[in-house]
């Protein structure tokens, strides 16, 4: 059991209800910085005494012409200037699905398209967190689908500022995820908590809370600090049915679940 919330974020919460909570840090997305620029979102979350765990996302990178390959280039290197602006230095992948071409094909983009913004994201001090996805997600969100292929891709693109993002929905089911947690040693830069409820109600949008799953939360947390990571452990559940709660209410659900269950 969790014995404090130091190393909490919120994802997809309002600053508001993290203080109220003693909740410390927040994960942004970029969808919700429409309206105000990058760096005034960013002041709001200082001024509020929080610390910003992570922008998302980047990546979408297959694509099935060389100009829409082209334009998610130019759309990556705007996310990591976004995470300069809000006052991160983590932006996590999301690498994209097939976008209309053959898995080999749409795995080669995936690589190629991290090596053409590394070198930007370096000069920015922006670490790039290439995250793998459920098997399920392959033909729309994620071609990487194992931690096994993102930790293949680290190794390929050799720079310390890309490594992996580990959500615990998307690799608890892997045969490998503990022999591949403990060989993405150095290189785990996020740690995402949540929980599979069997079956799950909706592909997108059924995660559960912590403690209402199958997930060996603990497990895969000591594994995850045995191979290094000390960084926040971000709490991040699509759920229609716990979004239309008020935010309150659904932070001191979440530090509760975290505490038992993580």
């Amino acid at each position: 059991m969790s014995t404090d919330l130091a190393r909490l974020s919120l994802n997809q919460a309002t600053c508001e209800a993290c203080v109220a909570h003693q909740v410390p840090h927040i994960g942004v997305w970029r969808h919700k910085l429409e309206g105000d620029s990058e760096e005034i979102w960013g002041k709001r979350i200082r001024d509020a005494g929080l610390g910003c765990s992570s922008l998302c996302r980047g990546g979408m990178f297959p694509a099935a012409t060389a100009e829409e390959r082209r334009r998610h280039i130019e759309d990556n290197l705007k996310a990591i200037d976004q995470a300069v602006g809000l006052g991160t230095d983590l932006l996590v992948l999301v690498c994209g699905g097939q976008g209309g071409c053959d898995l080999d094909s749409a795995r080669a983009m995936v690589l190629d398209g991290i090596g053409a913004i590394e070198r930007h994201a370096a000069k920015c001090g922006v670490r790039l967190a290439i995250e793998p996805l459920h098997p399920m997600f392959t033909a729309d969100r994620s071609v990487i689908v194992t931690l096994e292929h993102a930790n293949d891709f680290c190794e390929k693109l050799d720079v310390a500022h890309v490594g992996v993002a580990i959500d615990a929905y998307h690799v608890w089911w892997d045969p490998h995820v503990y022999r591949e947690i403990g060989r993405a040693r150095g290189r785990i830069l996020g740690f995402h908590v949540n929980d599979w409820i069997a079956p799950p109600p909706d592909v997108l949008r059924g995660r559960g809370m912590m403690g209402d799953g199958v997930i060996e939360l603990k497990r895969l947390r000591a594994a995850v600090e045995e191979a290094g990571y000390t960084g926040p452990i971000e709490v991040e559940i699509f759920n229609e049915r716990l979004w239309s709660k008020p935010a309150l209410e659904i932070v001191e659900r979440v530090k509760k679940a975290y505490l038992a269950n993580c």
